[in-house]
């Protein structure tokens, strides 16, 4: 079982730095518990002709199964081109969705953990990509009932790892074997969104309070044409970016 600051720590030397590839497999064993290594790489033919102009390598580093016997690959996708990490998302998903949908001795996998690294690994995307199948009467994969769907966390040198803290670190404190439902929970940032804007709202009411019953600001507000919504936004605003992790809580 990790501590809180140790989870935190974890996270953040994982997230806020260059792609590591002992680092994210020392987080992910932390965060499943229970990995089985089974390591190859699909490189050059093995990539389908689609996908060869976005994908340089996709390295499967470990496999888990849940209680629910649900199948999740851990892997790694080295891109070839820097602007693949944004502008191909949907490639990537779908890359992903073909390797799971049995492109593998037509073993068909629930979901995967991906780290997608950009060519020189200094800014990376942790996703999680679920598969959702419909079956026949004989237990057997008809089609895809939807799409595959990704979740997605854009990390890396310069990057925040903020939402990853306040969304894992319970895992890995807890010391469990996450459900695949857990760890999709985990990625869902819409209710740390919701918390983020509420305490925002909050200190936003507060300060533009106190601004407008501080005489000294008054005067200087009408002097310089000083807007005190807009001000107290901007310096809202600046105090989230020196703090460099998008919190405006203590």
């Amino acid at each position: 079982m990790l501590n809180n600051q140790f989870s935190k720590n974890l996270i953040k030397n994982t997230f806020e730095k260059s792609f590591d590839k002992d680092l994210f497999i020392y987080f992910v064993k932390n965060l499943l518990n229970n990995i089985k290594e089974a390591p190859f790489i699909y490189r050059g033919n093995f990539i389908p002709d689609s996908y060869k102009f976005h994908i340089k390598t996709l390295e499967r580093i470990g496999k888990y199964q849940d209680e629910d016997d649900k199948k999740i690959d851990l892997l790694i996708v080295h891109l070839k081109k820097e602007t693949s990490l944004e502008q191909a998302r949907t490639m990537q998903r779908n890359f992903i969705a073909w390797y799971l949908n049995g492109s593998r001795g037509d073993v068909f996998k629930d979901a995967a953990l991906v780290a997608f690294v950009s060519p020189g690994g200094n800014e990376w995307r942790f996703s999680l990509v679920k598969m959702e199948y419909q079956f026949d009467k004989n237990g057997k994969v008809k089609k895809e009932l939807t799409p595959a769907r990704r979740y997605s966390f854009l990390v890396g040198k310069n990057e925040s790892s903020h939402t990853a803290q306040n969304t894992f670190v319970n895992i890995l404190e807890n010391d469990i074997n996450p459900t695949l439902s857990e760890i999709e929970k985990a990625f869902n940032v819409e209710k740390v969104t919701k918390e983020f804007f509420g305490e925002y709202k909050k200190l936003f009411e507060m300060l533009g309070k106190e601004l407008k019953s501080n005489y000294t600001f008054q005067i200087e507000a009408v002097k310089n044409n000083i807007n005190t919504v807009n001000f107290a936004k901007k310096l809202l605003g600046q105090i989230a970016k020196l703090r460099g992790d998008g919190s405006l809580l203590p």
